[in-house]
């Protein structure tokens, strides 16, 4: 675990911790299974925020404690962790406290100016010698002191990068707060505006309920409810309910819903607050901004840069003067360089220095330190910010949660006003409802035709199966049943027959009412459902609209008996087979019943509800949308059938002019070959005007016959027409040459055989189609056969009449025509099938020309491509080839210079390795460069010159080095010696710090506790010290020899490994005593040898209960403990142990 201040976060098994409190930054190491209560726990340890105050948040989740890290995908590398303090998020508590940078100034860091060190040039004779030191420490003070400016400059602009770095952690952590609120609002308020759209949706209809309360009773008294159903106790739809009940339902349902209205509009207008205040914290949230101060922050690190080029020119400005200095002092200064031109040098680089490099230097600290003050005050703004900010997130928190915990209360208020409102509903839903049952009653009478209906087709289908079947099984006796014996056909069962399917419906519903569409409206008219609103009529056309969906559907109808392609089933049945009941218009009829019934049916049971349906605006779009859509498709649709149908009818029309065009060829082909017979025969001229005016009459007939054929076929319907051909085809077959002989049957044989294959294929094809085209197909057979029979007849009659002239020759000529006319359809259908493959061909072959033209088009473009290609391959190919010319070229160079160079650094390596010691080699080091510098060569390249300038340069400084390591060398022994001598000096003066230090504690404790220095008395405080002969000597200015007592002594020492140094406590005794004089027979008794003082006094809390003072004169003292002078009088003091002592014992 380590704590640091980073902004990005990017390794594995580390979470990355920002407190948004001040902004600091901590890495903790962990792993998924890592509990959420060892983060909080590192959390305090680093920041001091206790568990209890720790809100942690990630994205927009909260971490609970008990859990894991992997519950909330943590530790994840772009996933930061925000603490807050809850306790600063408290309204009561105090504000941050400033940011307190504390870092060192430059006066306090810059080193002691060593300007009067005493330097061997100093005593040289000559004014420009002793000039040098004192530039050289004139310099090396402007170094340290550019480098001290330079390293508090650094640590300045690093603070302020952090500070920076704080600022935009705090920034995010109020971006993840935000969120957080926001995500906790848009919950709350998506819950309100659900909430209110219930709400308002209740509101219409209970509005609706009270003021339309005495229509809907007028409406219930005004419907008469069927015959059938009526009772005494119920004539009209009122009598359904309670009227006396209702009135003072009435009266508190109005009550109720103004105070219900009351409390919604207080709900609303908190809410209206609770927004208000929270775009009001949103808003301030946008003054918050940093890029102003990275971007200040960054343009700062160029004064650094700049104090870092400074220090460069001062660093070589130090080593130029002390090399000056040292080649002084070797005297090894060039012939052509005096120490005067040396001074005169130096002297524009003091100034330099002076004026120029520290100002400037100074200049950038003062910037960075301006720039680190705005950091702090911006730190200072951001740190107050977030406390408030916060602060105010809490509290709108605080209002959301408010307000949340009213939803369920007014939730349970609106279902307590639907109970309310029942009654009225109920009155409501009675019209609807009765509307409903009627239009069900119509729905199941026509739902039980269709299916009686589907039951008989059901049936007769069966039995149609059982009849094929029953053939099959005939058909294969007689084939195979002669060949094998009957008892073997029998053994295996193969005269069995199916057997009868009877299909019986048991009769259902016989109790419905006998009612039928019509009387739904005459009973129960559409004013009861209630569609009074505004709303009714812009919906009306929605209804209208989705009425064919309704009937497309057979779930929403409500017909669940059959489905669609049953229906289609039974219509497709119904035209083949006629079953009594269940033709197709009576199929479709009742279809359409059941349609309409339940679409009533569905418009009673949902108009109440969708009555007062709330929509809102990008719903109504949707639907009226929709509407439209339905709407133009279905026109479009209508307009496309439209179009079909005129197409067809063009389609007949032009083969119907087709027919008409070569039905007038064939006449005229036929009437010019009659012609020309008649010619050749050249007998009878009467015969021929008879015959050319019946052929005009043939001609004349045939076209009213066509047109009227025509005129037939466009204006009679399909389905009459179908009707007549299936009659005409199928059960009048022969009724239409029932008065012909033969001769005109085979005429007729002769005139309808040689029809072109166009109108045989075309006939065909007709037949192929399906009802669809069956009523054209029967309109063009009219018409043929109608043409054809009167081309017949006319010849027919011609033929009568010629037959009397000669009839064996006319015969002749018609067989010779008949001939011919078979041969020329024959060659014309030869002719056009070779037209078709021709222009088939032609076709293919222009279509292949096409495509030959694109593949050539095609190959000419990738030609041109390829050509562009290949020149801007020969051109990169020559520009390559330049390139690796010039390339070849400088790698020779390369390997030229670096042979040179490899040898080069040989002798450099040989040179650094000869030498065993320092000295021997800068001695090599110095060879080295002489031997470089005297073979200088004109052609040799800038990095052999490099190498020997820095060959040179370092020899140059090895000796500098090894010089100053021996100056080194003698100074550490110095500063060894004066350090021995400095340790032994600091001892001494620990030593006396230490007493005076003792001295000084007990000049406090007399102070602190009034210690008597004077003249003792008991219940005083006395200090007692130990003497150099192991006594406690009290200290006393006027009456010296009071000693502690033995007894004191122990209380105080035996619980101490060591005996202190001082004791201190309240006196309670003391026994005055005289030292015995050296002869016993001199020893008198003391004027005052038998006055004896007691004082006493009661102490409760001390360890003696009563303390005295005596003064007794001992003659016969036998020992001098103290050391004493004799007749010497001393005093041996008790004392007792402060309670409270604030003296600190110390050991000796």
């Amino acid at each position: 675990m380590s704590g640091s201040f980073t902004e990005s976060f990017a390794d594995d098994g580390k979470l990355l911790l920002c407190v948004a409190e001040n902004g600091h930054s901590f890495e903790f190491q962990c792993s998924e299974t890592t509990s959420v209560e060892s983060v909080m726990r590192f959390v305090e340890s680093v920041s001091g925020i206790g568990l209890s105050d720790q809100l942690l948040l990630s994205l927009d989740m909260k971490l609970e404690p008990q859990k894991l890290l992997s519950a909330f995908g943590l530790p994840a590398s772009d996933r930061e962790v925000f603490i807050f303090n809850k306790a600063m998020l408290q309204s009561n508590s105090h504000p941050p406290s400033p940011e307190d940078v504390d870092l060192q100034d430059v006066a306090d860091a810059l080193p002691p100016a060593s300007l009067h060190e005493h330097h061997p040039l100093d005593d040289a004779s000559d004014p420009a010698l002793k000039a040098l030191p004192l530039y050289e420490r004139q310099f090396r003070y402007h170094f340290h002191k550019g480098r001290t400016i330079y390293n508090c400059t650094v640590v300045k602009h690093e603070n302020c990068e952090r500070l920076t770095r704080e600022q935009k952690v705090q920034q995010r952590a109020v971006e993840v707060a935000t969120r957080n609120l926001e995500q906790y609002y848009r919950v709350i308020y998506q819950n309100f505006l659900e909430f209110m759209k219930r709400y308002k949706h209740q509101h219409r209809l209970h509005s609706d309920l009270l003021m339309n309360f005495g229509r809907d009773i007028e409406k219930l008294r005004s419907a008469k409810i069927h015959p059938y159903l009526q009772t005494d106790s119920r004539k009209c739809l009122l009598d359904f309910v309670k009227e006396d009940n209702l009135k003072k339902a009435v009266e508190n349902c109005a009550s109720s819903h103004r105070q219900f209205e009351n409390k919604i509009a207080q709900f609303q207008q908190m809410f209206v607050e609770v927004k208000r205040k929270v775009e009001e914290l949103f808003a301030c949230r946008a003054s918050l901004s940093m890029k102003n101060l990275e971007v200040t922050v960054k343009d700062h690190e160029r004064f650094i840069d700049e104090e870092k080029s400074i220090m460069q020119s001062l660093s070589k400005d130090v080593n130029t003067v002390k090399k000056l200095v040292d080649d002084c002092m070797s005297s090894q200064l060039s012939s052509s360089l005096r120490p005067h031109d040396a001074v005169s040098a130096l002297g524009p680089m003091y100034e330099v220095h002076d004026k120029n490099h520290l100002p400037k230097m100074q200049a950038c600290y003062n910037s960075i330190s301006e720039l680190l003050d705005f950091c702090k005050s911006k730190k200072n703004e951001m740190n107050n910010f977030v406390h408030s900010y916060m602060q105010k997130i809490t509290y709108v928190t605080y209002i959301i949660k408010d307000a949340k915990l009213q939803f369920p209360v007014f939730r349970e208020a609106m279902v307590r006003q639907d109970d309310l409102f029942a009654d009225l509903k109920l009155v409501r839903g009675v019209g609807p409802a009765y509307r409903a049952c009627l239009a069900e009653v119509v729905r199941r009478k026509a739902s039980m035709k269709l299916y009686m209906g589907m039951a008989g087709q059901l049936a007769e289908k069966l039995a149609m199966k059982r009849e094929t079947e029953v053939r099959k099984r005939e058909e294969f006796l007689k084939t195979h049943g002669p060949f094998v014996p009957r008892d073997v056909l029998a053994s295996m069962g193969l005269y069995d027959t199916p057997t009868q399917c009877d299909v019986n419906v048991a009769p259902y519903d016989t109790s419905l009412l006998n009612i039928e569409i019509a009387d739904v409206d005459r009973y129960a008219p559409e004013f009861l459902v209630g569609l009074h609103s505004k709303v009714a009529s812009s919906r009306s056309s929605l209804t209208m609209s989705s009425d064919s969906s309704l009937s497309a559907e057979p779930e929403e109808i409500g017909i669940d008996t059959f489905d669609k392609d049953n229906f289609d089933d039974i219509l497709a049945a119904s035209e083949l087979i006629e079953i009594a009941g269940t033709s197709k218009m009576e199929v479709e009829n009742a279809k359409l019943k059941a349609d309409l019934a339940s679409a009533i049916s569905r418009i009673c049971s949902l108009g109440p509800q969708f009555e007062y349906e709330v929509l809102d605006e990008s719903e109504v779009e949707n639907v009226l949308k929709n509407a439209a859509e339905k709407t133009a498709e279905a026109l479009q649709a209508k307009d496309e059938y439209e179009k079909h149908l005129l197409l067809m009818l063009k389609e007949k029309q032009m083969h119907c002019d087709s027919y008409e065009k070569r039905i007038r060829e064939l006449e005229q082909r036929l009437s010019d070959e009659y012609l020309q017979g008649q010619r050749h025969n050249n007998k009878d001229v009467s015969g021929l005007n008879l015959m050319d005016e019946k052929v005009s009459e043939y001609k004349a007939e045939a076209s009213g016959d066509v047109e009227g054929n025509k005129t037939h076929v466009s204006g009679s319907e399909p389905m009459d027409e179908v009707s007549c051909v299936s009659n005409l085809t199928s059960k009048q077959p022969c009724k239409a040459r029932e008065g012909m002989d033969e001769n005109m049957v085979d005429s007729s044989q002769v005139l309808s055989h040689p029809l072109d294959s166009s109108m045989l294929e075309s006939q065909q094809n007709n037949e192929k189609g399906g009802k669809d085209s069956e009523a054209g197909e029967m309109g063009v057979f009219l018409s043929n056969s109608s043409t054809a029979e009167s081309p017949q007849k006319s010849l027919d009659d011609n033929v009568a009449t010629g037959r009397g002239l000669d009839a064996k020759h006319s015969d002749d000529i018609i067989l010779e025509l008949r001939n011919e006319l078979m041969e020329k359809s024959n060659k014309l259908s030869e002719i056009e099938s070779k037209l078709n493959g021709a222009m088939e061909e032609v076709s293919n072959l222009s279509t292949e020309l096409e495509t030959n033209q694109k593949l050539l088009e095609e190959s000419q473009m990738n030609c041109a491509h390829l050509e562009n290609c290949l020149h801007e391959a020969r051109e990169e190919a020559q520009t390559h080839l330049c390139a690796a010319d010039r390339r070849a070229s400088q790698y020779t160079a390369l390997r030229a210079s670096a042979v040179k160079m490899r040898g080069l650094f040989e002798r450099f390596r040989s040179s650094v390795c000869a030498g065993s010691g320092i000295a021997d080699f800068a001695d090599s080091l110095r060879t080295l460069a002489q031997a470089l510098a005297n073979s200088v060569n004109e052609n040799e390249d800038d990095g052999t010159t490099e190498f020997r300038k820095c060959i040179r340069v370092l020899a140059d400084k090895v000796s500098f080095l090894s010089k100053h390591r021996e100056e080194l060398l003698e100074k550490c022994q110095n500063l060894e010696a004066t350090s021995e001598q400095t340790r032994k000096d600091l001892e001494e003066k620990k030593e006396l710090v230490k007493t005076l230090y003792t001295k000084h504690q007990l000049g406090k404790q007399a102070n602190k506790e009034k210690i008597s220095f004077g003249r003792l008395e008991v219940h005083e405080i006395a200090a007692f010290v130990l003497n150099q002969a192991g006594h406690y000597e009290a200290i006393n200015r006027n009456c010296p020899n009071y000693y502690l007592s033995s007894e004191s002594e122990a209380l105080f020492t035996d619980h101490l490994p060591n005996r202190p140094t001082y004791i201190v406590g309240q006196i309670v005794h003391i026994e005055r005593q005289i030292v015995k004089l050296p002869s016993p027979l001199s020893a008198s008794a003391s004027p005052e040898a038998g006055k004896t003082h007691h004082l006493g006094s009661d102490q409760g809390s001390r360890t003696l209960a009563s303390s005295s003072i005596s003064t007794s004169t001992s003659a016969t003292t036998t020992s001098n403990p103290y050391g004493l002078s004799s007749g010497c009088e001393y005093f041996i003091v008790t004392i007792a142990m402060l309670p409270d002592t604030a003296i600190h014992q110390q050991a000796s």
